[in-house]
C-alpha cells in the first residue's frame, strides 16, 4: 500500500481484498493501459481478470452470488483500480449502479433473475438517463414508453451510455404516463425499464440499436454511446420494482453511490499522478540536482500529496456514512466534486513536473492529462454538486429567527 491514503478500520478481510486487487492492477493494468488505450481497445483480458476476483459480485449479497462488502470496500476498489486506467473503472461502475438499483428496488423475481448473473459477470450492466437534448435537467427526458397489453412500448434516444456496447442489461430511464394524469411533476412520471440485449453493434434486438463508439479525448477503451429505441417491446414486468413512476427516485438512489464511485476514481487518478510526478523529479536533474531538491517542485508536491489525501478523507467518509443507512447526498456531493477537482489540479501539477516529456505520448501523465476532465462531468458536473450541497446546507442551517 502507498503512504497516501490509508483508510484506518478496515477488517482483515477488506484487507485481503484490496491488497487483492492493488497486485492485479500492478501486475495487468498498469503495464498495458497506455498501449490499450491509444489504441482505443477494450480491456478483454483484464475484465476476465476482475471476473475471476469476484469484483463484479463485490456488493452483491451472498445469496446471490456475491460477495456482501459493503459501498467502502467497492470505493477502495475501485480507488485502486483507477489508479491503473479510469477505463476499467468504468467498466465496473455501470455495472454496479445497476446491481445496486435492483438490490435496493427490484421485484423478487428481478432478483432472482439478474443479480446471480450479474455476479459473476455473466450479465453486464449500464443505465441510461442522459439524452443528446438534456444533461443535468433530467426532467426534461423526451423518452417515453407505453403500455400497449403485457407489454411496453419504448421510443426514443439516449446518449452517453458508458458500456452500451458491451452490456447484456440496460436500466433506462423513461417517461410514463400511464396512471399519471396531466399535470403531474415530470419527476413523478419516470419508470426505470430494464432491457436485455445481446451485446455489440447495430440493432442488438428488434427495435434497439447501438451505434457505433463515440470517439473521446480520453476515457478510452471503455465504450460509450447511444441507445436508439423505435417500437422497442419489453414485457411489463421489467419495470424496475414492478411500478410506474418510480424510476426517478430509484436512478438518483444509483446516481449517489455512483457519485462516491467518482470520488474514489478522482483519488485513484490523483494518487498515480503524484507517484509518476514524485518519481520523475527525482530521476530528472536541472542546474546539477534532481528537479524534487529545487523548492518550487518540493511546494507542488507538497501541495499535491495533501489534496490526495483530502478527497481520499471525504470519499472514505461519503461511503461510510451511506454504509451506516443514513442520507449521503450532502456527503457523496462533497466528495464527488473536491475529488474530480483535486484530480484535475494534481494531474496538471505532475504534467508540469514532466516539462515538456508530459506532452509526450510515451509517458503515462499524458493519459491522464487526458482522463481526468471527464470526472468533472460524469454522475453531474461541479455546477450541480455545488447545488446539491448549497440546498442540504440551507436544509441543516435553516434560520430560526
Amino acid at each position: 500500500m502507498t503512504r497516501l491514503a490509508q483508510t484506518a478500520g478496515l477488517n482483515d478481510v477488506q484487507q485481503e481484498i484490496l491488497s487483492t486487487v492493488r497486485a492485479f492492477v500492478d501486475k495487468e493494468i498498469i503495464p498495458v493501459a497506455t498501449q490499450l488505450e491509444h489504441r482505443d481497445e477494450y480491456p478483454s483480458e483484464i475484465v476476465e481478470g476482475l471476473k475471476e476476483l469476484g469484483l463484479f459480485g463485490l456488493m452483491i449479497p451472498e445469496e446471490y452470488g456475491g460477495l456482501g462488502e459493503s459501498l467502502l470496500t467497492y470505493a477502495l476498489c475501485v480507488e485502486e483500480i483507477a489508479r491503473g486506467w479510469m477505463s476499467v473503472s468504468g467498466i465496473i461502475n455501470t455495472h454496479f449502479i445497476v446491481a445496486y438499483m435492483l438490490k435496493q428496488h427490484g421485484t423478487q423475481e428481478q432478483k432472482d433473475t439478474f443479480l446471480p448473473r450479474m455476479a459473476l459477470g455473466e450479465v453486464r450492466g449500464a443505465f441510461s438517463m442522459s439524452e443528446p437534448a438534456l444533461g443535468s435537467d433530467v426532467a426534461a427526458i423526451t423518452s417515453k414508453g407505453v403500455r400497449d397489453g403485457d407489454e411496453y412500448v419504448l421510443n426514443g434516444q439516449k446518449m452517453w451510455l458508458t458500456n452500451g456496447g458491451t452490456s447484456t442489461l440496460v436500466a433506462v430511464l423513461c417517461r410514463s404516463d400511464e396512471g399519471h394524469p396531466e399535470g403531474t411533476p415530470p419527476h413523478k412520471s419516470m419508470t426505470t425499464f430494464l432491457v436485455e440485449k445481446e451485446p455489440g453493434f447495430g440493432e442488438v434486438r428488434p427495435g434497439l440499436t447501438i451505434p457505433g463508439k463515440i470517439d473521446k479525448m480520453g476515457y478510452k477503451g471503455v465504450d460509450t454511446t447511444e441507445l436508439i429505441m423505435d417500437g422497442l417491446r419489453i414485457p411489463a414486468n421489467r419495470v424496475l420494482g414492478g411500478t410506474t413512476g418510480r424510476g426517478f427516485y430509484q436512478m438518483m438512489d444509483g446516481v449517489e453511490v455512483g457519485r462516491v464511485n467518482v470520488a474514489a476514481r478522482g483519488c485513484g487518478v490523483a494518487q498515480r499522478a503524484f507517484e509518476l510526478g514524485v518519481s520523475y523529479a527525482q530521476q530528472r536533474h536541472t542546474f546539477g540536482k534532481p528537479i524534487a531538491q529545487h523548492q518550487a517542485i518540493q511546494f507542488k508536491l507538497a501541495e499535491m500529496a495533501t489534496k490526495v489525501e483530502a478527497a481520499h478523507a471525504m470519499m472514505v467518509n461519503a461511503a461510510r456514512k451511506k454504509d451506516s443507512g443514513e442520507r449521503n447526498d450532502l456527503e457523496a456531493g462533497m466528495a464527488k466534486y473536491l475529488a474530480s477537482e483535486y484530480c484535475k489540479e494534481v494531474v496538471e501539477d505532475a504534467f508540469r513536473i514532466h516539462g515538456g516529456y508530459g506532452f509526450s505520448k510515451e509517458y503515462e501523465i499524458e493519459r491522464l492529462y487526458r482522463e481526468a476532465p471527464m470526472l468533472l462531468i460524469g454522475e453531474g458536473t461541479a455546477e450541480i454538486q455545488k447545488m446539491i450541497i448549497g440546498r442540504r446546507l440551507l436544509e441543516e442551517y435553516r434560520f430560526q429567527g
